[in-house]
């Protein structure tokens, strides 16, 4: 029997140092159907994995899909983020990409979707140089996968992006 293929959500939420005393908060408000990616690369192993089990739970009682980062291979989830190569097979994946080049391995990894980034100005890589808008868009629509928005995005940002969603670390806290 072949395995159920997960709708891919408009909305992610990214976990991070920074959000994490807002993300149940945060969760609570995402409508069902979006995706929490949990990354919080900085806890210790024991407690990273104490952390995921508990918002995942809560992400279970709110129809809120959990994506896991780096780190978490084995972990109950509904896909997997990061670079094209380190994406395995189980459920969604989606990669990360900078540029067209980056889209393109993506592609050939078979991935879902592709999180396009830094649209603006983030607080993650303060003064990091960005594509911008118009930029954005351009790559987005040689993408032969699903684009997410990512960096520095907004509800209002996201708005005027015709792409198939958007991600956010700060931008949803």
């Amino acid at each position: 029997m072949a395995k159920r293929q997960l709708a891919l959500p408009n909305l992610l939420l990214l976990s991070d140092a920074r959000n994490d005393a807002r993300l149940e908060r945060a969760i609570a408000r995402l409508p069902r159907g979006s995706g929490l990616v949990y990354r919080h690369y900085h806890l210790a192993p024991a407690a990273r994995r104490a952390r995921y089990a508990a918002l995942r739970r809560l992400c279970r009682r709110r129809g809120i899909l959990v994506i896991t980062a780096r780190g978490a291979r084995g972990w109950p989830a509904d896909g997997a983020y990061g670079a094209p190569r380190t994406l395995g097979h189980a459920g969604l994946r989606l990669a990360t990409a900078h540029s067209l080049r980056e889209i393109g391995a993506a592609a050939r990894a078979r991935a879902d979707a592709v999180l396009l980034s830094p649209v603006f100005a983030t607080r993650t890589h303060p003064g990091g140089k960005v594509l911008g808008a118009v930029r954005f868009l351009c790559l987005a629509r040689c993408s032969p996968l699903p684009v997410y928005a990512l960096g520095g995005m907004t509800a209002k940002r996201a708005a005027r992006l015709p792409v198939h969603g958007w991600a956010a670390i700060d931008g949803l806290c």
